[in-house]
């Protein structure tokens, strides 16, 4: 079984993406690892360089910011990177710029992919997601924030990046069939000073909507104001451990009182028909688990 790790990142120092983390997360299980790093404007190119490994193989690529609605941008390099796997890799392991394995699923993600790798009925896995917020102590508690999502697909070149690459689908337009696996991903998209979080969501604004949108709706401020979450949760379990470095430099305080967790009425009533029936109502879903 050969397995091909595959990430895209641009101005990864310009936005404190954890990418060196997220690389280094997923490399042990990884025979070989492409990275897509996107023309920056800081120096993204030579810290994917100093990553002492000859796993990995970097390509260099320009974003074409014109097909940036609704994300495309982020689908079209997707599938660049997953284009560029060896031909002869059974599986690709797709992990994002701010996403980071904890090596205690290593063995289940290997074992998954061992059992279900001459299976044509499975075409991906899917994991479970904590999403951190704020800090490294808070995950989002609420809804919003989705549960699970595919991670691991069949080198099929039949696979493509789904809208703005949270997911994959299978052409013509199919969802994939996938083996839902104990393992998780740590997503630390929103644990960022508050001035770097302001200009990353800024940045991101630019790839789902036009520069007017932005200006209307987006006006500048100095720091991302965290205190506008509706629910969160106290995370008591352990990080992954090549996260420990980027953990000890955290210099900004965050805090949440749990007691003014809120959800919106159409929540609530979504929470109490879930727990009649025993699964979510109206959760999205692009894959059917299999």
């Amino acid at each position: 079984m050969k397995v091909s790790g595959f990430t895209i990142v641009r101005n990864a120092v310009k936005f404190d993406y954890p990418i060196v983390e997220a690389i280094t997360s997923i490399l042990p299980l990884c025979d070989e690892m492409v990275v897509a790093v996107g023309q920056s404007e800081d120096t993204t190119l030579d810290l994917v360089r100093r990553i002492n490994s000859p796993k990995i193989r970097i390509i260099e690529t320009v974003w074409d910011d014109r097909q940036r609605k609704g994300g495309m941008t982020f689908a079209l390099e997707t599938d660049r990177a997953f284009r560029a796997i060896a031909h002869d890799s059974d599986w690709g392991f797709y992990i994002q710029a701010d996403e980071v394995v904890h090596e205690q699923y290593h063995g289940k993600i290997r074992d998954a992919m061992l059992k279900y790798n001459d299976d044509p009925l499975v075409d991906g896995l899917l994991f479970n997601y904590h999403h951190f917020y704020g800090s490294y102590d808070y995950v989002g508690e609420s809804w919003r924030w989705y549960r699970r999502e595919i991670r691991v697909i069949k080198n099929n070149k039949r696979i493509f990046s789904y809208k703005d690459a949270q997911g994959f689908r299978k052409l013509p337009n199919d969802k994939l069939n996938v083996k839902l696996i104990d393992a998780c991903v740590f997503h630390y998209g929103w644990v960022k000073d508050p001035r770097t979080m302001r200009a990353k969501m800024q940045n991101w604004l630019h790839f789902y909507n036009d520069d007017q949108w932005i200006e209307k709706n987006a006006p500048f401020a100095e720091e991302f104001d965290f205190s506008s979450v509706d629910s969160l949760t106290k995370f008591n379990e352990t990080h992954p451990a090549v996260m420990s470095d980027r953990i000890g430099r955290l210099n900004w305080k965050f805090d949440h009182d749990l007691s003014m967790n809120r959800h919106t009425s159409r929540e609530r009533i979504k929470r109490f028909i879930s727990r009649v029936l025993g699964y979510r109502i109206g959760e999205y879903k692009n894959y059917r688990i299999v």
